[in-house]
């Protein structure tokens, strides 16, 4: 008996992309699951499992740090304010004599900070759980967008020719614009808080 070999099933288009169209939309499918851990990670969690306290002033000084930028002649100058001193727990747990802050103002001898320790040697300014539930959720509403935008992938290959692709395409567009506000206004409340 012989075999014989064709060609591809002639309804079949040369250049089929809704296969890599599919792939993408799990990738960012993928990455959307990442930004939501990070979220609740570098959020609530956070915020947490750290130890609130207070850091006194010792000194504060300016870090200033040259980018080169697109062009060899100007370079942009970006400075950063950083404070050492004394921090100590609001509950005693933990007393560091070289605590070190990056802080938003440079603040005289003795000021007291309202900080949390994060780790072993890191600490932050404590913005309280209106700041950490605000990074939580820009984290969040960003990969509100990636998700919306990896399901319409993953379903339609980003090909919306049929009608159930239309209703898809409709309600990611929802989804992305909510993440799209969301994300803003999460941002602008971790600014100001």
């Amino acid at each position: 008996m012989t075999q014989v070999q064709g060609n591809a099933a002639p309804n079949a288009a040369p250049g089929d992309k809704t296969g890599l169209g599919r792939l993408i939309g799990a990738g960012l499918l993928l990455v959307g699951l990442v930004l939501l851990a990070l979220g609740a990670y570098l959020g609530p969690y956070t915020y947490a499992t750290s130890t609130p306290g207070k850091l006194t002033v010792e000194t504060c000084t300016v870090d200033y740090k040259y980018r080169s930028s697109t062009s060899s002649s100007s370079r942009k100058k970006t400075k950063t304010r950083w404070c050492y001193g004394t921090f100590t727990a609001d509950d005693g747990s933990a007393k560091d004599l070289n605590a070190e802050l990056k802080s938003d103002a440079l603040h005289q001898r003795g000021y007291v900070i309202e900080a949390i320790k994060t780790g072993d040697t890191s600490y932050q300014l404590d913005h309280g759980w209106v700041g950490a539930i605000a990074v939580g959720c820009a984290w969040f509403f960003g990969a509100l967008i990636s998700l919306a935008i990896g399901t319409f992938g993953a379903v339609t290959g980003f090909v919306s020719g049929r009608s159930t692709g239309q209703g898809l395409f409709r309600t990611c567009l929802v989804l992305v614009g909510v993440g799209v506000v969301g994300l803003v206004v999460s941002l602008l409340v971790a600014f100001f808080v």
